[in-house]
């Protein structure tokens, strides 16, 4: 057997075990409703959803499944995280059992809406009365719809994020063997991001942010291709920041992708890591071109107005190294303190002393030496840590 085909098969086996969700089952609701103390409660989260999932109809605990949707669907979950919850971390029950909201993420409820317009009514009163911001997530391949849903809680609860969380959740099978079918999804949820993304702009929102996840960039980056292709690329001036975490895109389609959206007028960022091995794999599949996530070349990156952000010295929360973003205690607060900040008011260049202090917080993270690279339009930013 040649080196090639090993390296395939040790990362499939690596995808195997962990995956981008990690999850062997899909079940969003507890069977029966399980009772704790609100002292054991650190906070009730509403996560909006607009998704090209069909509701799930074998197992209802799973409220959407894999299926494709050929019309967008909406809903609202509410999510509770516990007292103990740890930063970086998505506390969840093993297999189908119930989750215990005094030690596990819970999703407590789950309200339909029946048409864009009841959602668009639902969601617009939210972000009146939450700070006038919306945060969208566009999760990645092998993600069932629990899994979007408890990223996304994570990620507002630890950003301590000042707006309205709203999932984006397209059809993936949330298997490991799903590539093709999940690449395919992504293909057809474009249209159905891009139509959420200009109902969220004519609420009374201020700035709609974006984070995408792996495939979940690739939706996100065509939907604002075409934003851009109708003249309205940045929403009437509410798209804030975008950042495309461990992008899984071809880097000359992403190159092309650019020059058609231009260079942005907000802070736009891209995380990526040399060691990502679920992108490694996506490059074999891809007929070993370079993805975006791994690609080793930022400058030529930041050349089109983005600034790479390289973590590749940083550690992940699984073997894989796909979501550092996120479940890397000290990355996703300095998310967080970004995020903040709305990106009207945010400059495209870090802050040197902020990147300090940074730096320091992240060498204790890591136990070890290590370095994040940031590199702008303008200048290499080097933090380098200790443990």
């Amino acid at each position: 057997m040649n080196v090639r085909w090993k390296t395939v098969l040790v990362l499939a086996f690596a995808l195997a075990v962990a995956g981008c969700a990690g999850q062997n089952t899909h079940d969003l609701l507890n069977k029966t409703m399980v009772s704790v103390p609100a002292s054991d409660i650190a906070a009730t989260h509403e996560i909006f959803v607009a998704t090209t999932r069909q509701p799930a109809t074998k197992d209802p605990r799973q409220v959407f499944d894999g299926d494709r949707s050929l019309t967008t669907n909406y809903a609202r979950v509410d999510v509770t995280v516990p007292k103990v919850h740890q930063l970086g971390a998505i506390e969840r029950a093993k297999g189908s059992a119930n989750s215990n909201p005094a030690r596990q993420f819970t999703a407590t409820d789950v309200v339909h809406y029946g048409d864009a317009s009841q959602f668009a009514k639902a969601v617009g009163a939210n972000i009146a009365m939450n700070g006038d911001r919306a945060l969208v997530f566009v999760h990645g391949f092998n993600n069932g719809f629990d899994d979007g849903v408890y990223r996304l809680t994570q990620i507002a609860h630890d950003t301590k994020y000042p707006g309205t969380p709203v999932l984006f959740s397209w059809a993936s099978s949330g298997k490991t063997t799903g590539y093709i079918y999940d690449k395919e999804s992504a293909n057809a949820a474009r249209d159905d991001l891009e139509a959420t993304l200009r109902m969220l702009a004519k609420t009374k929102v201020k700035s709609i942010d974006v984070i995408a996840h792996s495939m979940g960039t690739w939706v996100t980056m065509e939907a604002l291709r075409q934003l851009a292709i109708t003249g309205d690329r940045d929403l009437g001036g509410k798209l804030g920041y975008v950042v495309l975490a461990s992008p899984d895109i071809d880097v000359d389609v992403f190159k092309k992708q650019m020059i058609r959206y231009g260079k942005p007028d907000k802070p736009f960022a891209i995380l990526l890591s040399a060691d990502d091995r679920a992108l490694k794999l996506s490059s074999i599949i891809s007929g070993d071109k370079p993805r975006v996530g791994d690609y080793g070349n930022a400058a030529d990156l930041a050349s089109y107005g983005v600034s790479v952000v390289d973590l590749s010295q940083t550690k992940g929360g699984d073997r894989l190294n796909h979501a550092k973003f996120a479940d890397n205690p000290i990355l996703v607060q300095l998310l967080g303190n970004r995020l903040r900040t709305p990106a009207g008011l945010a400059s495209d260049e870090p802050d040197p002393a902020q990147l300090n202090n940074i730096g320091q917080g992240l060498g204790k993270a890591v136990g070890s030496v290590a370095e994040v690279v940031i590199t702008t339009p303008f200048k290499v930013l080097t933090i380098a840590t200790g443990g």
